[in-house]
């Protein structure tokens, strides 16, 4: 991942940070590019770090998106139901 592309899902993940509730999926969408395992990984490094640094709110948010994308990607292991 060079430089310049970390900055752009820094970016990314500052306006998820700061959009309204309910509007990040416009947000996401209107950055497709973006949309990809690196900006997953880079999303839950800061919410490792939001952890670390007492921001248990800020971490919930991105990995729950991060999980979410991950899922639309195909990234995300479906794990089946037990009968």
């Amino acid at each position: 991942m060079t430089a310049q592309r970390e900055d752009l899902y820094f970016n990314l993940i500052d306006q998820l940070l700061r959009c309204p509730n309910g509007q990040e999926p416009e947000v996401l969408e209107a950055k497709p590019e973006l949309l990809d395992a690196g900006l997953i990984q880079t999303m839950l490094q800061v919410a490792s770090g939001f952890a670390h640094n007492n921001n248990p709110d800020g971490a919930q948010f991105l990995i729950h998106v991060a999980r979410e994308l991950s899922k639309e990607l195909g990234l995300y292991p479906e794990i089946p139901k037990k009968e």
